[in-house]
């Protein structure tokens, strides 16, 4: 249940505030977007093949150059969470469908959302998004290792 704390979200749970984000991408809400994120001058994020990000401006305006020209057709799949009392690591296969020369593609992206809990609750700290290699299927997509040592 997301509550509100004086105007902006309060989430609950990590899990709460990770669909929050995968909503705003999908309609394209920087506010709301950015509401997810903690209001912090220590916030990271890294997009596919971009450089590292650090610190509330910065990552907004590149959240604002990619929803400024459509919201993003994105689906997190395969969560794998990792929490403790007052942080939460997800790790999530991303799903977006992108227009190539060819049509549109499903194109799949590991990310890593790590949250903290404080007194406006769970918000996210770090998003690291690489591209999944081209020729995983959709059924290849869960990781398994080939030897435990």
């Amino acid at each position: 249940m997301v509550l509100k704390s004086r105007g902006a979200p309060l989430f609950a749970t990590s899990e709460e505030a990770e669909q929050a984000f995968y909503d705003a991408l999908e309609q394209g809400d920087l506010a709301q977007l950015m509401a997810v994120w903690a209001d912090d001058e220590d916030i990271v994020c890294i997009h596919p093949g971009g450089p590292r990000l650090i610190g509330h401006d910065a990552v907004m305006e590149s959240w604002r150059e990619i929803l400024g020209s459509s919201p993003v057709p994105i689906r997190p799949t395969r969560v794998h969470a990792v929490q403790s009392m007052m942080s939460s690591v997800h790790t999530v296969v991303e799903q977006l469908v992108v227009d190539t020369s060819q049509g549109k593609q499903l194109v799949n992206c590991y990310a890593t959302n790590v949250f903290h809990k404080g007194p406006t609750g769970w918000r996210l700290v770090l998003h690291h998004s690489s591209q999944a290699p081209a020729d995983l299927g959709p059924t290849e997509l869960q990781d398994v290792p080939d030897l435990l040592h």
